[in-house]
């Protein structure tokens, strides 16, 4: 016959309720003796509607902190600086391409610099005619428009080089690896079967080098502004409304958009000046830290611009006017950006404590519920027994 004791040691070895489905498995490991993770058998967790709601809580917010942690180490941290510019430069490349609503004989375009020199800037570069129709619709807005890449389209079949990225707003990493590729310029759409015509307007493009020093690059109608043999052009056919599709100083990078870039302005009458006055700074942008390998860099300039534009007489002359002036500065754009060691290492740090406060969380919330519902079931038995003794 059992004592009870050994009865109840049978019973709990029946029921499967004795020691050893708590003790820790034996064979694996001295090591084990000191795992600091103790573990629950599944038949010992509970699992409760407000848990799950907190695991997708956290979800969410494991999520959402990852994706942040992604897109700043992406964009990585930009650092700007001013400096003096160390090297003496000559000479300065210069980009435009202008479409004015005149015929190219008519057009004069030179540069007179500080220097004293004068550059018959209309040699150097290409002149077509075009239709205005073909780059500004009737609302002035640009008519030509861009495909799914975002590439300019002409509708001759040719498109340009991509111009979503530009300075101030994108990533230095996309401005370098976008100026890096090749540049070209695009090809002047076709005159429609429907103009008899050469056309009413011109496009001017392309890139003349320049002397480093401030300058007036103009744009004036034949027999105007120079001393110049032939006829003067009648003042009648005086029409300086025109669009600047580029304009830019130093590298060709038609992939940077620069403050003159699309803008399109008309003029009010034939005796119309138009004047910009930029200020050219000397920018560098490269991507990783100064001196490591694998930087990269482009060499270019920014610009700032203000313009102004007025009806004159007709003792002065008419036409477009770039009057640029070089900073004595240097600006230094460098972008850097975290080993992925260090942005792993971040990512555990950011998730980690996100669990931590997520499991303080769901342990306060099930204290005061338990709290709660203690006092509410207090308050029912209170209730019964006044009810009860009343009853008596």
């Amino acid at each position: 016959m059992m004592d009870g004791y050994d009865a109840y040691n049978g019973y709990n070895e029946k029921q499967g309720h004795g020691e050893d489905p708590f003790a820790p498995k034996q064979g694996n490991s001295i090591v084990s003796a000191f795992d600091a993770f103790p573990k629950a058998k599944p038949q010992f967790v509970q699992r409760t509607s407000g848990g799950g709601k907190w695991t997708v809580a956290m979800i969410v917010v494991s999520v959402v902190l990852f994706w942040s942690e992604l897109v700043r180490w992406w964009a990585g941290a930009e650092d700007h600086t001013f400096a003096v510019e160390k090297g003496v430069g000559h000479s300065m490349q210069i980009n435009m391409d202008v479409v004015i609503k005149m015929q190219c004989n008519d057009i004069h375009v030179n540069v007179q610099d500080a220097a004293g020199d004068r550059i018959m800037a209309a040699m150097m570069l290409q002149h077509d005619q075009t239709t205005w129709q073909q780059w500004v619709d009737h609302s002035g807005n640009h008519r030509l428009g861009r495909d799914h890449q975002g590439r300019l389209v002409t509708g001759e079949g040719w498109t340009t080089l991509p111009h979503e990225e530009g300075f101030g707003e994108e990533h230095v990493h996309d401005i370098v690896a976008l100026g890096r590729r090749k540049a070209r310029w695009g090809k002047t759409p076709k005159l429609p079967s429907t103009v008899k015509s050469v056309g009413d307007s011109c496009r001017i493009y392309g890139s003349l080098d320049l002397n480093k020093v401030q300058g007036d690059f103009h744009i004036t109608a034949r027999g105007h502004g120079y001393m110049a043999l032939g006829d003067h052009l009648d003042h009648s056919s005086f029409n300086f409304s025109h669009i600047v599709n580029e304009l830019s100083f130093g590298p060709f990078y038609p992939s940077l958009v620069n403050p003159l870039d699309q803008t399109i302005n008309v003029a009010g009458g034939n005796f119309h000046r138009f004047q910009y006055f930029m200020s050219v700074v000397p920018t560098v942008y490269s991507v990783g830290r100064p001196g490591s390998r694998g930087t990269r860099a482009i060499y270019t300039n920014q610009y700032a611009v203000t313009e102004q534009s007025h009806a004159i007489d007709q003792r002065s002359i008419p036409g477009i006017f770039f009057k640029y002036d070089i900073e004595p500065i240097l600006l230094n754009i460098v972008e850097s950006r975290d080993s992925v060691l260090l942005f792993l290492l971040k990512i555990v740090n950011v998730l980690s404590g996100a669990l931590v406060a997520g499991h303080w969380g769901f342990t306060l919330s099930d204290w005061l519920r338990e709290v709660l519902a203690r006092r509410r079931r207090r308050g029912g038995s209170a209730a019964d027994g006044v009810l009860g003794k009343s009853s008596f």
